[in-house]
C-alpha cells in the first residue's frame, strides 16, 4: 500500500504560463490613396491616437503607444504598446480609413513581445 501511494504523488502536472512580457512591438505600414502625402513622427502618432479615441473612447486614447523608429519615405513604423494595449491598438489601426479625406490603410507587418525578432524578415532573406 506504501507504494501506491509514492504513485500517486508523482503525477505529471503541465503548467502553461501568459507571456509576462510588458511591451509588444508591432511594424505597420501606412499606405496612403495618394502615394504623395508624407507625414512626419508627430502626425502619425496624433493619427494613431485619434482612431484610438474614434473606437475605444478616452480609454483608448491614454493608451501609451510609443512610436520607436518612423521612415517617412516608406511610411513604414516601429511601434511600442503594453501588451494589455494591444489589442486596442491592433483594431483601432485595422478600422482607420481615412486620412485628411484621402483612404488610407495601415498593414500590419510583424509583432512580436520582442524587439529583437522585428530586426529582420526570414521572407526578405537572400542566401548566397
Amino acid at each position: 500500500m506504501h507504494a501506491v501511494d509514492q504513485k500517486e504523488e508523482s503525477v505529471f502536472q503541465r503548467v502553461v504560463l501568459k507571456n509576462a512580457s510588458p511591451f509588444h512591438y508591432m511594424k505597420v505600414h501606412l499606405v496612403l490613396e495618394n502615394e504623395t502625402t508624407r507625414l512626419t513622427a508627430v502626425e502619425l502618432k496624433h493619427f494613431i491616437i485619434s482612431g484610438l479615441k474614434t473606437l475605444h473612447g478616452e480609454v483608448g486614447a491614454a493608451l501609451n503607444v510609443d512610436v520607436l523608429k518612423y521612415d517617412d519615405d516608406t511610411l513604414t513604423a516601429l511601434l511600442r504598446v503594453s501588451s494589455r494595449g494591444l489589442v486596442k491598438l491592433w483594431s483601432s489601426l485595422t478600422l482607420l480609413g481615412s486620412y485628411q479625406n484621402q483612404a488610407c490603410a495601415f498593414r500590419v507587418l510583424q509583432v512580436s513581445p520582442f524587439l529583437l525578432a522585428l530586426s529582420g524578415n526570414s521572407r526578405e532573406l537572400q542566401l548566397d
